[in-house]
C-alpha cells in the first residue's frame, strides 16, 4: 500500500466524493488538515437504514408527490408506511435516471426505450440536482454528528468543500457540464468561476484503480511492469479501464493503455415484481453461489401462497440452474469485453481486478475466475468494501492523483476548407463542391482537420494544437468573438479526412469560443480581403478538457502595435460551450 504524504494547504478543507450510480449511490470524503495525512472514511449511516452504522450505499431513487415536490429519497423511499401514501396521493418513483444522462448513440437507442420515465415536469437535470442536494444533506448529518464538535467542524470547512463526482467511462464533456449544473442548482457551490472550479470530475474506471492501489491489491500485479485491468461492475452499468504503471516517474503513477469501455446492462421487469426484484438485487443475487441449490426470495408474508408459481410463506422459489441463467448475459459480456482490451493494450495485461456492488456477488466472481484463468489472467477482488471502491477512489483521485496519462477513445478535430489540388484524386472527387474564398484561392469544403488522433496517450502536461486561417472580404465580418466546433469522429478509418465518408459517424463535442484574434488586411486576386491567423490549443489529458486560442500580435495590420509588443504570442483562455448547456 502506498504511503501518503501530509497535507500541504494553507488551510483546511473537506473532499467529498458523490458515487451517484445507477441503482445505488454512495459518500465518501476526508477531511484536509496543514501538516496531516489525509484519511479516507465512508459515510456509512443514511437516513431511514434498518441499523446504526448499516449498508455504506442508499437506493438511487426520488418519490415526486403531483406538485413535483419531493417526498421521499435513498432508504426512506423503501420505507412500509410510505406505501398507502404512494399510492393514495400519486407519488411518481424516478429511478435509473442517471442513464438518460448518457450520451446519445445508436448503440443505446435500445435501452432509451427500457429506461423508466422521468416524472412530469421533470428534467434530468431537475432530478440529479434534488439527488446531489441530498447526499450533500447527508454528508453533513453524518459528519456533524460523527465528529467531535462536529457543527464546528463543518463550519470551519463549509466554504472550502471540493467535490468529486464519478461517471461511467463512456461520458464526456456535454454530461460533466449537466452534472456541474446540477450541482450549482443543488446549492453544493455558487453559480461563479471559483465556485463552479470546486467540481471535479473522475471516471468509475479511473476512481476504482485509486481504490484498488490503496486497497494494495495491484502491488504484485505491478511489479514485472505489465499492466492491469479494472473492471468496475456496478448494479446498471459496468466500467472497464487498462493501466500500466509509469516507470520513469518517481512514485506511484498511472497511465491508460487502451481507451476505456462502458457497457450498459439493459435490464427491465414489469411494474408488478418490482419489489421481487428488489429483494433478489439485494439479497439473492449476491449470495448464490451453487447451480444445484435452490434459492429463495423472501418478499411478503406469511399468508403470500401461490404453489404454482413456486410462492410459499411470502418466499418465491427458484431453481439454481434458473438463476444462474440471469448471470450468463453479463458474463459473457465482460468476457468478451476484457479479450478485446487486452488485445488492444499497448502493455500485456495478466491481471484483472473486479470492484462495484456486483464483484460482491460469488456466482459472478467464480464464473468469471473459471472463464479467464485458463486465458492466462490472474483474477481477483479487494477482501471488503467492494461497492465503496468508486466513491473512495473519487477522494483518492483528488488527493493522491495516480493516473497521468489517458487514451484518446477517438479522433478530435475541425470541420475546416482545403486548399484545392487539381493533381489529387481525392479533391477532382469532390470538384462540384469547389468554392473561391476572400483571397481569391480555389478550396474545397468538409474536410476534416485532425488535432487529437484516435488511441494517443494523452499526458497531464501535454497540448495539441493546429494552426487555422479565417479570411473575410470585409473587417466588419470579422467580428469580436470566433466560434470553433470541436468535432468527434468515432469511426474506424484510421486516418479520417473527409467528412462525407462515414458522414453519420461525425459528432459535435462542443464549441470552443474565444476573443477574436486581429485581422491582417491584405491583397489577393480579387482585391483587399483580411485573414485572421491563430492555432486553437487543446489539453485532452485532465478528467475535462480545456482550451484557448493563441496567435502573434501583428507588425502590421488595421491597429499597429508599440514595436516592443510586435510578434509577441498571445492567448485567449476559451469557453467550451456543450450543446446541451443552458442557464444555471
Amino acid at each position: 500500500m502506498p504511503t501518503r504524504s501530509a497535507y500541504t494547504g494553507n488551510f483546511r478543507k473537506l473532499v467529498l466524493a458523490f458515487d451517484v450510480g445507477t441503482t445505488f449511490s454512495g459518500i465518501s470524503y476526508s477531511i484536509l488538515d496543514p501538516g496531516q495525512i489525509p484519511e479516507i472514511k465512508g459515510v456509512t449511516r443514511f437516513p431511514a437504514q434498518e441499523q446504526v452504522g448499516g449498508d455504506s450505499k442508499i437506493p438511487t431513487i426520488i418519490y415526486y408527490d403531483d406538485q413535483g415536490n419531493v417526498r421521499a429519497v435513498g432508504a426512506e423511499a423503501l420505507k412500509e408506511e410510505y406505501e398507502g401514501m404512494i399510492e393514495e396521493e400519486g407519488w411518481t418513483k424516478t429511478e435509473w435516471f442517471k442513464l438518460h444522462l448518457r450520451p446519445s448513440s445508436t448503440a443505446n437507442a435500445n435501452v432509451t426505450e427500457s429506461l423508466p420515465p422521468l416524472p412530469k415536469n421533470k428534467t434530468v437535470l431537475d432530478v440529479f440536482s434534488d439527488f446531489l442536494g441530498y447526499l450533500h444533506k447527508c454528508a453533513r448529518n453524518y459528519i456533524e454528528e460523527t465528529h467531535a464538535n462536529g457543527s464546528r467542524l463543518w463550519s470551519s470547512f463549509e466554504q472550502h468543500i471540493e467535490f468529486v463526482l464519478t461517471h461511467p467511462n463512456g461520458w464526456e464533456g456535454a454530461q460533466q457540464a449537466q452534472m456541474r449544473r446540477a450541482a450549482v442548482r443543488a446549492g453544493l457551490v455558487p453559480n461563479t468561476n471559483e465556485g463552479r472550479s470546486r467540481i471535479h470530475f473522475v471516471t468509475e474506471g479511473e476512481a476504482s484503480l485509486h481504490a484498488c492501489v490503496q486497497s494494495g491489491l495491484t502491488t504484485e500485479a505491478l511489479k514485472s511492469g505489465e499492466g492491469i485491468l479494472i473492471v468496475d461492475a456496478g448494479g446498471g452499468t459496468i466500467d472497464m479501464t487498462a493501466y500500466g504503471q509509469d516507470t520513469t516517474t518517481e512514485g506511484l503513477v498511472f497511465q491508460e493503455i487502451t481507451a476505456a469501455q462502458y457497457l450498459l446492462e439493459d435490464s427491465k421487469f414489469s411494474d408488478d415484481v418490482d419489489h421481487i426484484t428488489r429483494c433478489f438485487d439485494t439479497t439473492t443475487k449476491l449470495r448464490f453461489r451453487n447451480i444445484n441449490e435452490p434459492q429463495y426470495i423472501k418478499f411478503g408474508s406469511a399468508r403470500d401462497k401461490d404453489i404454482s408459481l413456486g410462492i410459499r410463506a411470502g418466499q418465491l422459489k427458484l431453481q439454481g440452474v434458473d438463476v444462474s441463467t440471469f448471470f450468463e448475459p453479463s458474463i459473457i459480456c465482460i468476457v468478451e469485453c476484457i479479450i478485446k482490451q487486452r488485445k488492444s493494450s499497448s502493455k500485456p495485461i495478466n491481471s484483472v481486478f473486479l470492484v462495484g456492488g456486483f464483484a460482491a456477488s460469488d456466482w459472478l466472481f467464480s464464473q468469471l475466475k473459471s472463464s479467464l484463468e485458463p486465458l492466462g489472467l490472474s483474477f481477483s477482488r479487494p477482501d471488503s468494501h467492494l461497492n465503496k471502491a468508486v466513491a473512495d477512489g473519487g477522494v483518492s483521485f483528488y488527493i493522491d492523483h495516480f493516473v497521468t496519462a489517458r487514451v484518446a477513445k477517438y479522433a478530435y478535430g475541425l470541420n475546416i476548407s482545403t486548399p484545392y489540388n487539381p493533381d489529387n484524386v481525392e479533391h477532382l472527387k469532390r470538384l462540384s463542391t469547389r468554392f473561391t474564398d476572400a483571397a481569391g484561392h480555389e478550396r474545397l469544403p468538409n474536410a476534416f482537420s485532425i488535432i487529437l488522433p484516435k488511441a494517443t496517450q494523452v499526458s497531464e502536461a501535454t497540448t495539441f494544437k493546429r494552426p487555422y486561417i479565417r479570411r473575410y472580404p470585409t473587417i466588419g465580418e470579422a467580428g469580436k468573438e470566433i466560434f470553433s466546433d470541436i468535432l468527434c469522429y468515432r469511426g474506424s478509418i484510421k486516418n479520417p479526412r473527409w467528412m462525407n465518408e462515414d458522414s453519420d459517424l461525425y459528432s459535435q463535442l462542443c464549441t470552443v469560443s474565444s476573443e477574436a484574434p486581429p485581422c491582417q488586411e491584405k491583397f489577393g486576386k480579387l482585391g483587399r480581403y483580411y485573414q485572421m491567423d491563430y492555432e486553437i490549443v487543446l489539453n485532452f489529458g485532465l478528467a475535462e478538457l480545456t482550451a484557448l486560442v493563441q496567435w502573434e500580435e501583428l507588425t502590421m495590420g488595421m491597429f499597429p502595435l508599440p514595436s516592443a509588443a510586435q510578434g509577441q504570442q498571445r492567448q485567449s483562455p476559451a469557453r467550451i460551450v456543450y450543446d446541451a448547456e443552458d442557464e444555471y
